[in-house]
């Protein structure tokens, strides 16, 4: 009986390196994202914009993840599976909201810091564990209260419901960063791996990014990091 444990299909011949990427939004560098203030309309709609394409990415971030490695438990394959299903559902909450505004995702350019992550694991699981959802998704779960802080100030009704909807993100997204340290945590127990040590070995390994304060360690925690990991990120 086939199992979904059993082979990742081959990548067809002169596919794109980018999966399902529409015309829009135009990509471009970190440095050149628009960054404005959320005290005015268009600036929320930039802001929102931002997580929108996020959330867009992290589909394709666990789909890649579900069918790139061969050999793994099938709740890994179910769980990624979960996980892309979850950030669909992120990703139409933040476009119905946008399109409430008069915007529609497409209309400010994006960048693709965690994509580039995805392509220099892309041959490592336990490196794909790590510095994807243990790294780069976890910065969301910092970000995002600060982020609610100032829309909630805005105290538009717009803004106010936009805040809501980080919310519901917020709280699965903690679900999401635990999926990885999970799998990340299995897959050292598997090799023979320390974890912690492992984790500073892979950050250097790969020039992930280091995160920056302030940290949601309440989060952190929820989703796995260990009380030595949280003194690691406060002290660098």
């Amino acid at each position: 009986m086939f199992s979904i444990a059993e082979h990742a299909p081959a990548l067809p011949a002169g596919a794109p390196a980018l999966p399902g990427h529409p015309e829009r939004p135009t990509l471009c560098s970190h440095n050149e994202v628009a960054r404005r203030s959320p005290a005015t309309p268009e600036g929320r709609a930039v802001l929102l914009h931002a997580i929108a394409h996020i959330e867009f990415n992290a589909i394709n971030l666990a789909l890649d993840a579900l069918w790139r490695f061969d050999g793994m438990p099938r709740p890994y394959y179910l769980d990624w599976l979960r996980v892309a299903a979850e950030e669909a559902q992120h990703f139409q909450l933040l476009r119905a909201h946008l399109r409430g505004q008069g915007y529609d995702y497409g209309d400010f350019p994006a960048h693709q810091g965690q994509w580039t992550m995805c392509e220099k694991t892309q041959h490592d699981a336990t490196a794909r564990m790590a510095l994807v959802p243990r790294t780069m998704e976890a910065r969301g779960l910092d970000a995002t209260p600060l982020i609610q802080r100032k829309l909630r100030q805005v105290g538009t009704p717009d803004a106010l419901a936009a805040a809501d909807i980080l919310d519901v993100i917020l709280r699965e997204e903690v679900g999401h960063v635990a999926i990885g340290d999970h799998w990340y945590r299995w897959l050292c127990a598997r090799d023979g791996l320390e974890p912690e040590s492992h984790y500073a070995t892979l950050v250097q390994r790969y020039e992930a990014p280091r995160p920056k304060p302030p940290f949601n360690e309440e989060a952190r925690r929820r989703a796995g990091f260990s009380e030595t990991e949280l003194q690691w990120l406060r002290h660098g």
